[in-house]
C-alpha cells in the first residue's frame, strides 16, 4: 500500500516508519487502541496512589535538573507542571515546519503511550486531536540540545497558552483551541515533564529525514543510471560476477536496478564497448550508492526501535518491591543522533557523485555533446550556472556533514555535564535531504537537455523513456536561454513526493 493511502493509524503496537509518515506528512487518522488505554490509565493510577503515599519521586513532587533535590508539596504540583512549560519553552528563531511539529507530537503520544510515564489518557488525548484536527503548535527550531524546549511550546498549547496553527493559520493557542472546539487542560502531576522529556523531537524530526533520504537514494540510481546511459558508459561495470565477489546486499541491488534499467536501452547496447572504462563517478554508482543506502537502512532499524520505545525520565515501573518511579536516561538521544551524522554523510556523498556526473554531461571536453547543453554557446550559457548551485549545495552539505553529536556543552549546572545534542544531528539531517533532493534534480535536468543531441533512432531504456516523458509535460526542450529556476523546482518535487521512483517502477518492477 503507498503510503499516502493509508488513512487511519492505530497506535497501541509497533508504529513502522510508512505509518509515521503517513501521520506526521500526509494528515492520517489516529486512533488509541484498547490495550494503548489500558497501559496508560495503569501507569496513571500508579502516580496517584505514590503521590497518595508521600513517595518522593524526581520530576512528580522534585524540581528538576539540578533542583531535584528541591520537594514540591502536592499543593503546588498543578503549578509545578505549569511552571516547567512556561521557563523551559525558550527555543528561539525561525518556527519549526509544521510536519516537524506533527512528527514531534506524534512521537509524544507514542513515547509516553507506553505506559511508564504516568501522565492522564486525557493529556494524550488531546495531542491525538491536535493531530486529527490539523490544530499543529507553533515551535522555534533553534536552540535544543535534545529535548525539552521545543518540546514545552508545543506543550503550551495544551494549557491554553503559546501560538498555534489551524489548517496553516497562525493564531494565539487560546484563539487556536476555540476554533477547533478543545478546552484547555490543567495539568496534574509528571505530566509538564512527561510531555517535554525525551528524543521525541530528535526521533520524530530526524524520521522525516530519513524517509526523504531513502527516496533520494532510490532516485540517484534512476538519475545515475540515465546520466550513465546518455553518456554512452559500458554496462560491463555492473555485472553481478563483479558484485558478488565484493557481497554488499546494497551494492549488489544498485548494479541490479541499473542493469534493469538498461536492459532493452538501445543507447546502451550500442555502447557497450565504446570505452573500456569509465570514470569513477559512473562505474562506481554501486558502490557508493550502496554503502549510502546500508547507512540509511542500518537507521531505520534504529529509529523503528526508538519510535517504538519509552524514552521518557522517570519511567514508572509497577512491582511489588516499592522501586517506584526509575531514574535514568533513556531521554538520551545518541542512538538517533549518531544514525543521523551518519546519514548526513552518506547523503552528501550521494550528491557529490551527482555534481561529478552532472559535470561530465555539461562539460564539452568531457562529453561528446555542446558545452553546457546549448546551442550558439557566448550568446547563451545553458546549464553552466545550475552547476554552481549544485556546487554551492555541496559546500552546504559538506558543513552540515560535521557531526554534531561529537559536542557536548554542559547545562544544568553540570548536573547535565554531558549532552548528547541529537536535536541539530536531526535538524541538519533534514537540511541536508532538501539539498540533495535539489542536487539531483540539477543532474536531472542536464540529462533532460542532453538528451536532444542524441540520435533519434538511438531509444533510451523504457525506464529512462519514462521518466523523460514525464518531465516533459512540463519541462520544454531548451534550444536558447531560458528561465531556469521553476523547472529545477518541478524537478526537485518529481524527486521528494517519489514520483521518480513510481514512474520506473511501473515499467521494470520493484527497484531494490
Amino acid at each position: 500500500m503507498l503510503i499516502k493511502e493509508i488513512k487511519k493509524v492505530t497506535l497501541g503496537g509497533p508504529l513502522t516508519i510508512e505509518e509515521f509518515i503517513a501521520v506526521a506528512r500526509f494528515g492520517a487518522y489516529i486512533e488509541f487502541s484498547d490495550d494503548y488505554c489500558k497501559r496508560v490509565k495503569k501507569s496513571r493510577q500508579l502516580v496517584e496512589n505514590w503521590i497518595k503515599e508521600d513517595r518522593v519521586m524526581y520530576g512528580v513532587n522534585t524540581g528538576f535538573g539540578a533542583l531535584s533535590k528541591e520537594f514540591i508539596s502536592s499543593e503546588e504540583t498543578a503549578q509545578l507542571q505549569k511552571n516547567i512549560l512556561l521557563s523551559h519553552a525558550t527555543s528561539v528563531g525561525e518556527p519549526l515546519a509544521e510536519e516537524d511539529v506533527r512528527a514531534t507530537m506524534l512521537m509524544v503520544l507514542q513515547n509516553l503511550g507506553q505506559g511508564f510515564s504516568g501522565v492522564r489518557l486525557e493529556t494524550l488525548e488531546m495531542y491525538r486531536q491536535f493531530l486529527n484536527l490539523c490544530l499543529t503548535p507553533w515551535a522555534p527550531r533553534e536552540g535544543s540540545v535534545g529535548y525539552l524546549s521545543v518540546e514545552a511550546h508545543m506543550a503550551l498549547v495544551l494549557i491554553g497558552e503559546g501560538k498555534a496553527y489551524v489548517n496553516g493559520e497562525l493564531m494565539q493557542a487560546s484563539e487556536a483551541l476555540n476554533k477547533v472546539g478543545i478546552t484547555p487542560i490543567v495539568l496534574s502531576a509528571k505530566e509538564g515533564l512527561a510531555l517535554i522529556s525525551g528524543t521525541t523531537s530528535s526521533t520524530g524530526i530526524g524520521a522525516l529525514a530519513l524517509y526523504d533520504m531513502l527516496k533520494a537514494v532510490t532516485a540517484a540510481d534512476i538519475i545515475g543510471t540515465m546520466s550513465l546511459e546518455v553518456l554512452k558508459g559500458t554496462v560491463r561495470a555492473f555485472d553481478d560476477r563483479l558484485m558478488s565477489v565484493r557481497p554488499h546486499q546494497e551494492q549488489r541491488d544498485t548494479a541490479k536496478n541499473i542493469r534493469n534499467m538498461l536492459d532493452d536501452s538501445m543507447i546502451a547496447k550500442k555502447y557497450m564497448n565504446y570505452r573500456l572504462q569509465d570514470a569513477l563517478s559512473l562505474r562506481a554508482i554501486p558502490q557508493l550508492h550502496g554503502a549510502a543506502k546500508k547507512t540509511l537502512h542500518d537507521a531505520v532499524k534504529t529509529f523503528e526501535i526508538e519510535m517504538n520505545a519509552c524514552t521518557d525520565n522517570p519511567i514508572l515501573w509497577p512491582d511489588e518491591e516499592g522501586i517506584g518511579a526509575i531514574s535514568g536516561c533513556n531521554c538520551d538521544s545518541s542512538y538517533v543522533g549518531i544514525e543521523l551524522d551518519s546519514m548526513c554523510i552518506a547523503a552528501t556523498a550521494i550528491g557529490k557523485m551527482s555534481e561529478r556526473r552532472n559535470n561530465r554531461l555539461i562539460n564539452g571536453q568531457l562529453s561528446e555533446y555542446p558545452s553546457f547543453l546549448i546551442q550558439k554557446t557566448g550568446l547563451n550559457s545553458g546549464l553552466m550556472i545550475p552547476q554552481y548551485t549544485q556546487a554551492g549545495l555541496l559546500n552546504d552539505m559538506k558543513i552540515l556533514s560535521h557531526p554534531a553529536t561529537v559536542d557536548t556543552i554542559p547545562t544544568s549546572a553540570d548536573q547535565e555535564d554531558y549532552v548528547a545534542m541529537g536535536y541539530n544531528a536531526a535538524k541538519k539531517a533534514r537540511e541536508i535531504a532538501k539539498k540533495l533532493e535539489y542536487v539531483l534534480a540539477i543532474e536531472l535536468l542536464s540529462i533532460y537537455s542532453a538528451h536532444q543531441f542524441i540520435d533519434n533512432e538511438l531509444l533510451p531504456g523504457s525506464a529512462s523513456s519514462a521518466v523523460l516523458d514525464f518531465i516533459s509535460r512540463s519541462v520544454p526542450k531548451m534550444k536558447e536561454d531560458i528561465y531556469l529556476y521553476p523547472h529545477i523546482e518541478t524537478l526537485k518535487e518529481f524527486i521528494h513526493s517519489g514520483e521518480i521512483i513510481d514512474c520506473v517502477e511501473k515499467v521494470i518492477g520493484k527497484l531494490h
